[in-house]
């Protein structure tokens, strides 16, 4: 625990008082050497203080071996891979086994041969490794390079290896801007010169507050979450544990005062230190998070643990942590001082994890697959389920005489965690539902998701009236009038979802916008009738080229399949009469789905240079379409506007996110306006 401890606190030290950086300069090269044998060099200067492991480590010890692959079917590998540099093996307490490490200027080669001397060939590398040093651990990279051998003749520079690694190491990051190393073709391209969102052609328009919006409402959501589970019969056994530990320093009251504040911040602090690995992965790509939301097994994953999750608050079994954790934990509590209160507040949230985890587990599962800006959502999030939980045990800490007027534990708890596990069971369709559109099954329509939460929901309201038992409900328990008050609003709710399985003009259920499948996606709707009447374009080049054809601004519509705030603008704001008709007459929309994995044509795939030696893969058309917002519109948010006119320039200031039909409407207004005074 000790260990763990100090390896936690070095993370988020790391984290929070030194900005994270790239402490690895690559370079790669191929020499010749002779008989139409080659070189292929990729150099490695570490900072000091940092290591790379060696590329001979075993895997299954846990770190991250170094990996080198040079491929090319024009070649054949003589041998393998060597690295040659500052060596050190030492035992690693954290993984149980010796390990290589490599610093300072490293040099790995692999040898190998043409083919085709005479024809030449391109050599791509991939090149995998983790920097570490003696506190923590970066996220792994993998990079690609790729050289071009001309005949027997390698398009190498004139400098030595030597003279590489001593190099400035600012250099290689003096362009550290997205750029593009693709075909001129803009048609086949990323980068589109005239889309200089920096400088539109009007500043009239809105901007937006998604962040902040997003922020407040997600830290309001885990503030929420938090007093939830404090009423859940993992969380009570701890209160008395609580009052009796702080009632030992009740003699000295500053003293007691200054406890029960400790304690409540090392509960928050706790909490919040969750979302550390979430900020320290993000610095992998702008698009990672997007990436992970979309990914079909990740998204039926999370499906599958929230049912698991389900069962268990309907009492099937119960879900803990290993005894030996909690152990360790309450042993540290004796410590006494300063230690002795951060483990109180540390074995607080380790003993309630049976019943917190699942709540936590939704919570996270939502903010990751609901934004961009995840990291910080997850910040937020779990800040204000800490937050409750502070305030309620700092409290109880430094009036533990408030413990008196607490209900007392009893069969009331067993009915929040049931209903809870009805909601859990609820939020998994989401997560199905997802998979399904990024999928393209589309089996989980509409109408069909809605009918089986009016299923969920009359067993909810079956169980609150006492006509439905769980294992750990008391067979001749009393029906509350609380229990019947609620049972009563479930019914309430039954009406409203029943609406939703009516056909109407304007879609409905607009609480269940974002959470339900998108509005085409329907045993009622007909592809023919697009969305909303309109049939939008799915790729910029051929919007423009239809714009010019009408003489109209194009709309961009950054989308997803897993984007809830699109689901809410396409069918909340985009339907309005004020609203509707401009899409339909007045712009050609082009809906550019990030998150479509359908793969792009080979002859389209193809990599973006993303600055100091990283190149990005573009396989999907969902990489396209993400990597060409994030190019030209320095944003990886959805959904997220931009009107334009057909020569690709951007007429007024983009907007990003949900917001209300007014500001919308003025957007959209603004553009259309100056666009047709230009004209």
């Amino acid at each position: 625990m000790k260990k763990f401890l100090l390896l936690f606190f070095a993370v988020v030290s790391q984290l929070f008082f030194s900005q994270i950086e790239k402490h690895v300069k690559l370079n790669y090269d191929i020499k010749s050497i002779g008989e139409n044998q080659y070189e292929a060099i990729i150099t490695a200067k570490i900072d000091n203080g940092w290591h790379i492991y060696s590329k001979d480590i075993d895997p299954e010890v846990g770190a991250i071996p170094t990996e080198i692959k040079i491929a090319s079917k024009d070649i054949e590998l003589i041998g393998k891979a060597t690295e040659t540099g500052k060596k050190e093996t030492s035992f690693s307490e954290a993984f149980g086994a010796d390990l290589t490490t490599l610093s300072g200027n490293v040099i790995f080669k692999q040898k190998f041969k043409l083919k085709n001397p005479e024809k030449g060939s391109s050599v791509a590398a991939e090149f995998t490794y983790q920097t570490c040093n003696d506190k923590v651990c970066l996220a792994p990279e993998t990079l690609e390079f790729e050289k071009k051998i001309e005949g027997t003749v390698a398009t190498t520079t004139e400098t030595s290896t030597e003279e590489t690694l001593t190099k400035d190491s600012t250099k290689t990051t003096e362009n550290a801007s997205l750029t593009t190393t693709l075909k001129e073709e803009q048609h086949e391209g990323i980068k589109v010169n005239s889309l200089d969102f920096k400088n539109p052609l009007t500043d009239c328009g809105t901007k937006t507050t998604e962040n902040r919006e997003n922020n407040l409402w997600i830290f309001i959501l885990g503030f929420i979450g938090g007093l939830i589970a404090l009423l859940t019969p993992c969380v009570f056994p701890m209160i008395p544990l609580t009052v009796s530990f702080f009632t030992k320093g009740q003699k000295d009251k500053a003293k007691g005062k200054r406890d029960a504040l400790l304690y409540g911040f090392f509960i928050l602090l706790i909490f919040v230190l969750l979302s550390v690995p979430f900020h320290i992965i993000d610095g992998i790509s702008g698009n990672i998070f997007n990436q992970i939301s979309t990914n079909i097994w990740l998204n039926l994953f999370f499906f599958a643990i929230f049912l698991f999750f389900a069962l268990s608050f309907f009492g099937y079994y119960d879900i803990t942590l290993p005894s030996w954790v909690a152990n360790k934990s309450a042993k540290a509590e004796e410590a006494g001082g300063l230690i002795g209160i951060f483990f109180m507040a540390l074995t607080l949230v380790i003993v309630s994890f049976s019943c917190t985890g699942p709540i936590l587990g939704s919570l996270l599962g939502s903010a990751v697959t609901g934004s961009a800006n995840v990291p910080m959502l997850l910040t937020f999030a779990l800040a204000g389920f800490g937050l409750s939980w502070a305030i309620v045990f700092g409290l109880l800490a430094l009036f533990p005489q408030a413990l008196q007027s607490l209900p007392k534990s009893g069969g009331w708890m067993n009915t929040v965690k049931v209903v809870l596990g009805f909601v859990e069971l609820a939020l998994a369709l989401k997560f199905l539902s997802k998979a399904d559109l990024v999928s393209k099954t589309f089996l989980l329509k509409r109408e069909l998701f809605i009918a089986i939460w009016i299923i969920i929901t009359i067993g909810l309201v079956l169980y609150l009236f006492g006509k439905i038992r769980f294992p750990h409900d008391d067979k001749n328990q009393k029906i509350s009038v609380t229990r019947k008050i609620f049972g009563v609003l479930g019914i309430g709710f039954l009406v409203y979802l029943v609406q939703g399985l009516v056909p109407a003009e304007r879609p409905k259920l607009q609480m269940l916008s974002g959470i339900l499948p998108p509005i085409n996606v329907s045993y009622l709707h007909d592809e023919k009738d697009g969305i909303l009447g309109m049939h939008p374009e799915h790729d910029y080049f051929k919007a423009i080229a239809l714009a010019k054809k009408e003489n109209k601004p194009v709309l961009i519509d950054f989308t997803g399949y897993g984007c809830e705030n699109c689901r809410k603008m396409e069918e909340f704001v985009w339907s309005e009469p004020d609203i509707l008709p401009t899409l339909q007459n007045e712009v050609i929309l082009a809906s550019l789905y990030v998150d479509d994995k359908e793969e792009l044509p080979e002859a389209e795939q193809t990599k973006v240079d993303l600055g100091n030696g990283q190149m990005k893969r573009i396989k999907t058309i969902g990489d396209k379409w993400s990597m060409f917002q994030q190019v030209n519109f320095n944003n990886n948010s959805q959904p997220h506007y931009v009107l334009v006119t057909p020569e690709g320039k951007v007429i007024n200031t983009p907007v990003s996110g949900y917001m209300p039909k007014e500001d919308f409407k003025k957007f959209l207004e603004c553009g259309i306006e100056f666009y047709k005074k230009q004209k």
